[in-house]
């Protein structure tokens, strides 16, 4: 399992019956967890001093219910600083456990000795555009959604990453990939964390399974003649870490990358074992 040891202000304090008892910076959060499948072993004290929880609905959605929190807050997470407020679909805006990704695609970008240009595809935020812009790469950063984008704006402004060679598009990914294709664009290093579904700006339907592998050929096109990495990440139950790599295998063979995959977790500090939150296939060009 890939995690990091450097989670700066989060904390996974404790998991059991469904949900996930975090710390971010000065306020602790309850989310659900599909993973947390265990119940009764809840360790921690600080369940019942939980400033806001997220629940499910039954027939749903969920909705927040909010004790003492702000509408929004800035927290160090891994070597950055993002800005986190609670979203729906129990999202705050950034996942803790990327960085582990972002150590890893940071390092390789430092090493490499020459300019590296990433395309950070379905880019929510910004975690991977920040790690990536901070090692000192060029970033195209695309996602669907107006608001992640500008989101992604501020979290480059608050690593005074304001003036790093970035270029922000609103836009559907498969679109943009295609036209890039078409322009003749290429990227040294490609990130992409497709959603399991989700709609593009001109109501375009995306479900991974359906689309992963058409998408995945097109996207190594854009790869130049002198590749550094590709990274794509799952949070899918269905879309095994094992099965991406198997795709980027196939992919890449004629370019002699390197492929490894494995979950990415986070360490429960109660139990001093690791949740797992997603998977990653990475492989690295040389």
């Amino acid at each position: 399992m890939w995690t990091s040891n450097t989670l700066g202000e989060y904390e996974l304090l404790d998991a059991s019956d469904g949900e996930r008892l975090e710390r971010w910076g000065k306020y602790l959060l309850i989310r659900p967890d599909p993973q947390i499948i265990w119940k009764g072993i809840r360790k921690s004290p600080l369940w019942k001093k939980a400033d806001a929880r997220y629940s499910r609905s039954s027939t749903g959605g969920g909705s927040w219910d909010i004790k003492k929190l702000p509408d929004k807050w800035n927290v160090r997470v891994g070597e950055f600083t993002f800005l986190i407020k609670p979203m729906g679909f129990k999202h705050t805006g950034v996942f803790p456990e990327q960085a582990a990704n972002w150590e890893w695609s940071g390092n390789l970008i430092k090493n490499a000795g020459r300019p590296i240009s990433v395309l950070n595809l379905f880019a929510y935020t910004g975690g991977a555009t920040v790690a990536c812009a901070k090692a000192g790469a060029s970033v195209v950063h695309v996602d669907a959604a107006k608001n992640m984008v500008a989101q992604a704006k501020t979290n480059m402004a608050l690593n005074g990453l304001e003036n790093a060679h970035c270029r922000y598009i609103v836009d559907d990914c498969e679109k943009f990939v295609a036209r890039e294709i078409r322009r003749g664009n290429r990227y040294d290093a490609i990130i992409m964390d497709p959603p399991s579904y989700g709609r593009g700006p001109g109501g375009e339907v995306w479900k991974l399974e359906d689309n992963i592998f058409s998408f995945l050929t097109e996207a190594v096109k854009l790869m130049s003649d002198d590749p550094l990495f590709f990274l794509i990440n799952s949070y899918t139950t269905g879309l095994s870490g094992s099965t991406m790599a198997y795709m980027l295998s196939a992919l890449s063979a004629n370019r002699g990358g390197r492929v490894e995959a494995d979950e990415l977790g986070i360490k429960v500090s109660s139990s001093n074992m690791c949740l797992p939150c997603g998977a990653s296939a990475r492989c690295v060009f040389n």
